[in-house]
């Protein structure tokens, strides 16, 4: 039987496509008090506070489409590039929706995608800039 890896580390990666790339970067940085993390170019930047990470990528042809919507993807964080690959190796045996394989990042960051049965992009996710880091949970 198949055992499933300890539970992630947590949900803080959001991707949302957006028509008014500028304007939204200004909201989440000037109103809401996040910093770049990183332009990954003209059309995609990664906004943090801190302990999570926002993508704000530009909808290609203006606005995003009414039946997606405007979530990409969402992110569970795990602590290792090494864990990373036990749930890939996990959602394989079990037969998840996979849509791309463990790939490196840019940044550092390794990852893949995978659909849940709702058809929503899950992508589990190491960041060296917020993987690792614990938190209480809110006890």
């Amino acid at each position: 039987m198949t055992t499933r890896p300890s539970p992630p580390n947590g949900l803080r990666h959001l991707a949302l496509k957006v028509a008014n790339l500028e304007e939204c970067e200004r909201f989440y940085v000037e109103i809401i008090g996040m910093t770049v993390l990183r332009r990954a170019s003209d059309n995609l930047v990664y906004l943090t506070l801190g302990n999570d990470n926002l993508s704000l990528g530009r909808a290609l042809d203006g606005a995003p489409d009414a039946a997606a919507g405007t979530m990409d993807h969402f992110g569970f964080i795990v602590d290792s590039k090494e864990e990373l690959q036990t749930w890939f190796d996990y959602m394989k045996e079990v037969g998840a929706d996979l849509l791309d394989k463990p790939h490196d990042h840019g940044d550092g960051a390794r990852s893949f995608h995978v659909r849940d049965p709702a058809g929503n992009v899950v992508q589990p996710l190491y960041h060296p800039a917020v993987s690792g880091q614990k938190f209480s949970g809110g006890q």
